[in-house]
């Protein structure tokens, strides 16, 4: 029988989990050279390659990856174990790996999330935010469970991957009070500072289409990728900024104002799993409740 050596892979896991070499040897006291051998070790019983470096940067290969999602189990059942026998209740969790959109209203997403909490199973749940493509490509090598979006999966992506939608939202204009100006809405947009999403976003390529149709021009101060990004300087007075309708609540409690209604802009929300029908319960659960209370 082969057998693993456990300080071998607690040294893998922490460089993994760390990301950096540096980091791993401050929190396990040893050198870097010593976690090196160590890991070189654990790579040849294994028979596989856990890293590839990529300049400074170890990156997690195929195996790495597999590794290091055994390794997690591995130490939370030890911790498990070592609650018990410490008179500390155990904590069984499932893990949940979420990409979020940088650009989906992380209010939204928050709503979204919340009722994975509420399983009788406990969950633990890791959120990424990235762009959309580096989320896709988590998604595909399985480094993610769902991926939260306002776009669908395209179809030249090459990922083996399924859109599931969760609902829509109209979009409104909302800004302080103070960046208020003559005449009614959409006309008031002209000449007022607007922040809005960047032009890689589905609501942006939306938005150009409707200040063309409306014979607005808008006067942009700030694009951003980040939704949060936007919605902090557009809480600080800066400009006039889109967000869904279903968030409208959360803002004109904040002291902004509904500048007025885009007609006919509706954001889609997608959660996208690798599987046609989701199996795994959390993530069901989260669609089933954004379908029925979040978008409803």
């Amino acid at each position: 029988m082969d057998w693993l050596n456990y300080h071998h892979l607690l040294y893998f896991y922490t460089v993994a989990r760390e990301g950096s070499m540096t980091k791993a040897s401050k929190l396990l006291r040893l050198a870097p050279s010593t976690i090196s051998v160590q890991i070189k070790t654990l790579e040849d019983s294994l028979g596989s390659d856990l890293f590839e470096r990529r300049g400074r940067r170890l990156i997690l290969t195929e195996a790495g990856r597999i590794a290091f999602e055994y390794a997690e189990d591995i130490f939370d059942l030890g911790q498990e174990l070592t609650n018990i026998f410490h008179g500390r209740s155990p904590q069984t969790t499932t893990r949940l790996r979420v990409g979020i959109a940088d650009v989906l209203w992380k209010d939204i997403a928050m709503q979204i999330l919340a009722p994975a909490f509420e399983q009788e199973q406990g969950i633990r749940l890791t959120c990424l935010e990235g762009s959309f493509d580096s989320l896709l490509a988590a998604l595909g090598t399985h480094d993610l469970d769902v991926v939260l979006s306002d776009s669908q999966l395209p179809h030249s992506s090459g990922i083996k991957a399924f859109n599931h939608l969760l609902g829509k939202s109209s979009i409104a204009f909302f800004g302080a009070k103070s960046l208020v100006r003559e005449g009614s809405f959409p006309h008031s947009l002209n000449g007022v500072p607007l922040l809005l999403p960047t032009t890689r976003t589905s609501l942006r390529r939306y938005l150009d289409q409707w200040f063309v149709s409306e014979n607005i021009r808008p006067f942009i101060i700030g694009e951003f990728d980040d939704s949060a990004l936007m919605k902090s300087f557009g809480l600080a007075g800066e400009g006039i900024f889109p967000a869904p309708k279903v968030v409208e609540k959360d803002l004109l409690e904040r002291g902004l104002i509904n500048f007025g209604d885009v007609k006919n802009v509706v954001q889609k929300y997608y959660a996208i799993s690798p599987e046609r029908r989701i199996n795994i319960p959390a993530v069901q659960e989260i669609c089933d409740s954004a379908r029925e209370d979040v978008f409803n």
